[in-house]
């Protein structure tokens, strides 16, 4: 089988190790599984949760409780609440997120979002 199949699987949250990040305010929790070319995260931002750099990588990036800020360095923003996803890919945009109250989300990114030129 090729290294980057991945077979079918269930994935229990309750097992996997959370990491902490701090953010310019507040703190990132990260529980994280990596395949090849692929990242899947739940994260929780705490309350006042600010990120502590602009991120140029792409993500698909879905709400599951709470509400969020996804601030581009251009000065535009999005709020985001339960149910919304944002999708973007490598390189094409500086953002952030921000949080006043915190908020709980799946990320996903790798290969598939990396930047294609013309």
């Amino acid at each position: 089988m090729n290294s980057k199949n991945i077979p079918y699987q269930t994935i229990d949250w309750t097992s996997v190790p959370r990491t902490e990040h701090k953010g310019e305010t507040g703190v990132a929790y990260w529980q994280t599984i990596q395949f090849e070319g692929l990242r899947i995260r739940l994260v929780e931002y705490s309350k006042g949760y600010v990120a502590d750099h602009w991120c140029r990588k792409g993500h698909i990036v879905h709400c599951l409780e709470g509400e969020f800020v996804s601030e581009m360095e251009s000065g535009e923003k999005s709020v985001l609440t339960k149910g919304m996803t944002y999708v973007v890919t490598d390189e094409l945009s500086s953002h952030r997120s921000v949080t006043k109250d915190g908020v709980k989300l799946m990320i996903i990114d790798g290969d598939f979002l990396k930047f294609v030129a013309e």
